[in-house]
């Protein structure tokens, strides 16, 4: 069908007279603006001079700092909630930062991280040293232990005798890793049996563990489930026929994860992972994009000072010893760190608040699974401050317990607000597709319903789905119905639209 044959239709129709095409989405709105001042003096300063520096949004840097804050210090405490008979939780926190590529998450994290690097560097130095002797060692008690053996002269009481005071083998150094940007289960689990017990997954690009073995459909549940039960700060508990059973106790991990919003999108709305509980244990943040405001202009003159004192004072926090025990020096041993009086009252009239607002049409029902746990969120928030500040606090005092749950009513607002994004009908976007499809892919001026389900998507593939998807489209104007029908590609179409392009 020319061009001509189709505006002589549209001209002769009662619809010649149709309106401009509607956007089928609307756009997100703005982001919840981080609540920087709520990360306290040297995290906070931080923040600001990440933003100052690399001009990414502010929200990526706090999301660094506070992640990086949080692998130094959770291995030395647990809160401990001010319910029942006084509920310990670890201060681990899982973060998510959502930003697209050219939003300079890498070097958000490039300057967050400084410290966790050279304190890496440091632990391999450490084990480069110490892995001769352990082998040294090791060898001299294998031919000490033979040695006994022959002197017991196949007499077992002498032999265990001399086993017992032979002692056990020395443990060997740990492997000296802090983070890891991609594990699946099983190798967190090999790494916290032979190494630190305090580590963190770390990723500017988390498609690298989203689409990573971890997650792949064989494995993501058992992945999520661990990744859970590590957040609660339950022991790793292994059964497997080639290493036998294990148990690892008082282990702790702290996550952030950079993610583009395809793949945020694709891991968030995952059923699967949802039903399991592993997202109301994630703290979401998806800022603005700063593209168009970066222009040039001088670094702050306190800008370098306020990132050399915040890692300094991480590094000083993770160099100090861990609270462990047992034979082999990775397992935890964290204190209890008790709200004070006054923040148990601000902590407790907080969570009746959110237990008021998940009830039905409560502001909070639409994220109830996160919401759930909001509190908890907020005490482990404050937790990480309190200890940032002092590594030897002995209580959580009220400035951060406020701080901590300002902190968590941000991820709420960023919760419902991606959520709210999220609601968008699954026949918009595949029209939204196929809108797509049509002003790239399709040449021709006007389109038939056979055109849209024998030619056009794969997801389209049947006449009911081409007519809804259709209909969509002319209800939003990108289509105008042709009356009578049309011949399009030499073929006369009962069912057929003009294509309204540059709308």
């Amino acid at each position: 069908m020319s061009r001509d044959d189709v505006l002589f239709l549209i001209s002769n129709s009662a619809d010649a007279g149709f309106d401009p095409p509607l956007p089928l989405m609307r756009k997100l709105p703005p982001a919840d603006p981080f609540p920087v001042d709520s990360l306290g003096p040297i995290l906070g300063a931080a923040a600001r001079a990440i933003h100052d520096r690399v001009r990414a949004p502010i929200a990526i840097g706090a999301q660094s700092v506070l992640g990086a804050a949080t692998l130094a210090v959770q291995g030395h405490a647990d809160v401990v909630l001010p319910i029942g008979n006084g509920q310990s939780r670890p201060v681990s926190c899982y973060l998510v930062t959502i930003a697209e590529t050219g939003e300079r998450k890498s070097a958000c994290d490039t300057e967050a991280l400084w410290p966790v690097r050279k304190h890496e560097a440091k632990l391999r130095e450490r084990y480069e040293r110490d892995w001769p002797d352990y082998q040294n060692d090791k060898l001299a008690w294998e031919r000490a232990r033979d040695a006994a053996v022959k002197k017991g002269r196949g007499d077992r009481n002498a032999i265990k005798s001399a086993f017992d005071a032979l002692g056990p083998m020395a443990a060997p150094p740990l492997t000296p890793m802090l983070t890891c940007p991609e594990p699946n289960f099983e190798g967190l689990c090999r790494l916290f049996a032979t190494g630190l017990p305090s580590l963190g997954i770390f990723t500017t690009e988390a498609g690298q563990f989203i689409g990573g073995n971890g997650m792949a459909e064989d494995n993501k549940l058992k992945t999520a489930a661990g990744l859970s039960s590590l957040w609660d700060g339950e022991a790793i508990r292994r059964v497997r026929s080639g290493d036998g059973a294990s148990v690892l106790p008082g282990r702790r991990l702290a996550a952030h994860l950079m993610a583009q919003p395809i793949v945020a999108d694709v891991w968030l709305k995952d059923r699967l992972l949802a039903g399991q509980g592993l997202f109301s244990r994630i703290l979401v943040t998806a800022p603005d994009s700063a593209a168009g405001t970066r222009l040039h202009r001088p670094e702050r003159p306190e800008t370098d000072r306020d990132l050399k004192r915040y890692g300094a004072h991480l590094l000083e926090i993770l160099e100090k010893l861990l609270p462990v025990t047992g034979p082999t020096k990775n397992e935890l041993e964290p204190r209890l760190l008790k709200l004070s009086p006054h923040s148990a009252k601000v902590w407790i009239a907080f969570a009746d608040h959110v237990e008021a607002e998940i009830a039905s049409g409560g502001s909070l029902e639409p994220i109830r699974g996160l919401a759930n746990k909001l509190q908890e969120h907020a005490a482990r928030l404050a937790g990480v401050l309190t200890l940032t500040g002092d590594i030897e606090a002995a209580e959580i005092a009220a400035p951060e317990i406020e701080a901590g749950i300002a902190l968590a009513e941000h991820y709420a607002a960023e919760a419902l607000r991606l959520m709210d994004a999220g609601r968008v009908n699954e026949d918009l976007r595949l029209a939204q597709r196929f809108l797509d499809w049509l002003h790239n892919s399709w040449k021709e001026d006007a389109i038939s319903l056979p055109d849209i389900y024998q030619r056009s998507l794969n997801a389209i593939g049947d006449k009911a789905t081409a007519s809804k998807i259709a209909g969509i489209l002319e209800a939003h104007n990108h289509l105008v119905k042709i009356p009578g029908g049309a011949k399009i590609a030499g073929q006369y179409r009962r069912d057929a639209w003009r294509i309204v392009r540059g709308g």
